[in-house]
Formats: structure tokens, C-alpha cells, sequence
């Protein structure tokens, strides 16, 4: 069965003034539904693997040929990528996490100002495209960046929260501001999505 571009949770402007709504849009409707096209395209000869959930795919990617492996890790990768994006933020979200994120994340970064800090610095510090995440590496939190749309699924981590820095994420609102971005970005983190998140992945569930 082929992947599917899901429906955005939210209206395209329930997170504005932080996110516009036509960068929503564009980001949704194209980007996102181009990455699901040529996912399946890459995969029409692969009937055993278009049926394997997407984050089993990139975490086989070794199993995937070579010759539509960066295929398939462009687009699965974007597809996983931005499937988790639209669900970790929404409308009347920010603040602060609880709960047992809340709690590692104080004891692996020091307090939650810190852990800001270090994500700004994974997203800004990314030369070109790319994400700045929060992983479950090993057990432990971790915040890396990746180029592209890599997915950390790929090397074995799983991926609790990103932050998308590609351009096409910020630039009709921000231009070349991405530190601005990034700043308005945590108004819109759904931290119940998130920590919902980490729970499952420390569960094996992601």
C-alpha cells in the first residue's frame, strides 16, 4: 500500500504568528506531499518494502538496494521527518515540559533553559539544510543535527523531537533570521505530543 501524506492536526494558520499560514501550507501541501510521491516512486518495483512501516524502513535502509537507497532515505526520510514535525507542535502550545521528560531533561542538560540553548545552537550551527534534534540514543537523551532529511532512525536513535531548519520551513516569514525561528518555535511545541513521545520510544514503541 502506498505511504500517504497525513492530514495536518490543525488548521494551516492555528500556529500563527509564530508559523504563517502560507509557509504551512507550502511546507504541508508540497513539500511534504513530494516527499510521499517520490517515496513511492522509488519503491513501485518494492512491494515487500512499501509495505513496511516508515520507521522500520529507515532503520532496515541497509536492506533497501543501493541504487534507490538515497531515494529512499531523501524521501522516507522527509516523510518520517515532517509526519513527526506536524504532530509535536500546535495551536496554544509552549511552555514548559513535565513529567518524566521534564525530569531527564534537567538531569542531562542541566535545567531547561540549557536544553534550549543547545537545540538553537544543533539548528542555527547546521550549515545548509537539515534538522536539530532530541534523540534517544543508548537510553539517554541526546541532541544532535542531522543534513538533509537524514533520520536518526537510520543509525539506531530514536527521534523525540526535531526542529526543522530547512530554509523552506521559515524563510517567507523569518528570511534569514533562523536564530528568530527557532526562538518562535518553542511557542508552538506540544509538549503532551512530545512527551508522549519520549514515553513510547523509552517503551520501544517508536
Amino acid at each position: 500500500m502506498p505511504f500517504t501524506l497525513p492530514s495536518l492536526p490543525y488548521a494551516a494558520n492555528a500556529l500563527e504568528p509564530s508559523i504563517d499560514a502560507m509557509t504551512m501550507e507550502i511546507h504541508h501541501g508540497r513539500h511534504h506531499k513530494a516527499y510521499v510521491d517520490n517515496l513511492n516512486k522509488a519503491l513501485e518495483s518494492q512491494a515487500a518494502l512499501a509495505s513496511k512501516p516508515i520507521n522500520q524502513l529507515l532503520r532496515e535502509i541497509k536492506d533497501v538496494p543501493e541504487n534507490i537507497r538515497q531515494a529512499v532515505i531523501n524521501n522516507g526520510g522527509g516523510h518520517a521527518n515532517h509526519a513527526m514535525f506536524w504532530e509535536i507542535m500546535g495551536p496554544g502550545a509552549g511552555g514548559n515540559p513535565s513529567g518524566p521528560l521534564a525530569d531527564d531533561i534537567k538531569t542531562t542538560f542541566g535545567d531547561f533553559a540549557a536544553f534550549q540553548a543547545q537545540i538553537k545552537q544543533a539548528g542555527v550551527g547546521r550549515f545548509g539544510s537539515g534538522w536539530a534534534w532530541l534523540v534517544l540514543a543508548g537510553g539517554k537523551l541526546q541532541i544532535l543535527s542531522t543534513a538533509n532529511q537524514d533520520s536518526p532512525l537510520m543509525v539506531g536513535q530514536v527521534p523525540i523531537m526535531g526542529v526543522d531548519v530547512w530554509e523552506h520551513a521559515y524563510y517567507l516569514k523569518y528570511q534569514n533570521k533562523r536564530p528568530d525561528y527557532i526562538d518562535a518555535w518553542w511557542k508552538v511545541v506540544n509538549w503532551n505530543t512530545v512527551g508522549k513521545r519520549y514515553s513510547e520510544a523509552k517503551a520501544g514503541k517508536i
